[in-house]
């Protein structure tokens, strides 16, 4: 993973030594290879927070776990990725509870302007320093790779437009061995790759002689089962799914907003989409392309970008609301219409997490716990304007991160 433009720290910061020690790494090694058991019928109760570090106006725009399940990115409105280490006494089940739940940020990594899109790299894990890495694109700005361990940038890709000018990613994710990156742009995918940063990338447009879709690449996803296939979601409402050679599989259309958000669930049989403004996530049927196996419902009042997860297996589906609610749904167990397409997947879990929209959720790896963030940019109301007057203004604006049991 050494690249152009930037080295690699090796050397290990000194609040996260601890965190990888041999022993501690072999029972998180132990770890991995149980399964997650989540009880829906307890309490869930909260095990920390993060609230000092986002201050009025500085919403978040979602949260990953890294790979290894060891730490969590987040985004916000401050242009700033965060990076929170996973709490020493939460690394084993059951937890154990403390009074000091607040956690800090351990690694912020700035960008000069608004972050479209950002990820990490898939081998990451914290006892291969050169495997912790991530990437980031903003406006006006190249793709950039960044040490998870220093928070130095290791390199940057490149894109220009016929002008000469710099051209920003509205879209990113690596193919599942890590050997590329896939960026997304209006109407066009550029390919890079990842061990030689730079403006040398494949381009590959995403309307071809059999379709595809049109419109700005808002995200992207590949195939867990079928290398080298990848699907796409854009703002102009459409999905579609490629073989490796580019080449249009399907075209899928039914989602009423722009879409934000795709996911294939973990045996590759379906695809999970989701958009703005949009309450629907549909459930595709791979296998049958075009048929929609089941939906769920949520609540999305804004443009902004709502993620949805799987947990490990696949079973479970979460998302967060506008009204601050967090949903869990069991994608087994599906309440059987006329048409596929009204078909609802059971609500197995419900609970209020914030007082704000809830726009980040991600399951962790190996842990029964979730992560969710919360936030949207807030407007002041001109009070004089009448027609302003039946808007619910008691909506009370939240920034923070909090780590959730789900057992």
């Amino acid at each position: 993973m050494d690249t152009e433009g930037g080295s690699v720290d090796k050397s290990l910061p000194q609040q996260r030594e601890e965190r990888n020690s041999d022993d501690h790494e072999e029972e998180v090694d132990h770890v991995h290879i149980e399964h997650v058991q989540y009880d829906w019928h307890v309490e869930t109760s909260q095990l920390a927070t993060a609230t000092k570090e986002f201050c009025p106006g500085n919403f978040l725009k979602g949260c990953k776990w890294s790979p290894d399940g060891l730490c969590l990115l987040t985004c916000s409105n401050d242009n700033i990725l965060r990076l929170f280490n996973l709490p020493q006494h939460l690394t084993f089940f059951p937890f154990q509870q403390f009074d000091q739940t607040e956690i800090s940020a351990v690694l912020q990594m700035k960008e000069a302007d608004t972050i479209y899109d950002y990820c990490w790299y898939p081998a990451m894990h914290s006892s291969d320093p050169q495997t912790c890495c991530l990437v980031s694109s903003a406006k006006d700005q190249p793709i950039h790779m960044f040490d998870a361990f220093s928070g130095s940038l290791r390199g940057s890709y490149c894109s220009y437009n016929h002008l000469d000018e710099v051209t920003s990613a509205y879209s990113l994710a690596f193919s599942p061995d890590g050997s590329q990156l896939f960026s997304g742009f209006n109407q066009l995918l550029r390919i890079f790759d990842v061990t030689r940063p730079g403006r040398f990338a494949e381009l590959r447009s995403t309307m071809t002689d059999h379709g595809g879709i049109s419109g700005i690449i808002s995200c992207i996803a590949f195939s867990p089962t079928e290398t080298g296939v990848y699907a796409l979601g854009s703002y102009n409402k459409s999905i579609a799914i490629y073989s490796p050679d580019g080449s249009v599989i399907c075209v899928l259309q039914g989602q009423r907003g722009g879409v934000t958000h795709i996911m294939f669930s973990p045996d590759g049989n379906r695809l999970y989409t989701g958009g703005r403004k949009d309450a629907e996530i549909l459930c595709w049927d791979v296998r049958e392309p075009g048929r929609v196996l089941f939906k769920v419902v949520r609540d999305v009042e804004t443009n902004q970008r709502i993620y949805f997860d799987l947990d490990r297996s696949g079973r479970y589906l979460v998302s967060g609301h506008h009204s601050g609610l967090v949903t869990v749904w069991d994608t087994d167990e599906i309440r059987q219409c006329d048409d596929s397409a009204d078909n609802v997947a059971q609500c197995v879990k419900e609970f209020s997490s914030h007082k704000d929209t809830v726009n980040g959720v991600s399951f962790h790896p190996w842990l029964p716990m979730l992560a969710t963030s919360c936030g949207q940019r807030q407007f002041l109301l001109d009070s004089s304007d009448d027609s302003l007057a039946d808007l619910d203004v008691s909506h009370r604006e939240e920034n923070s991160v909090c780590l959730w049991s789900l057992s």
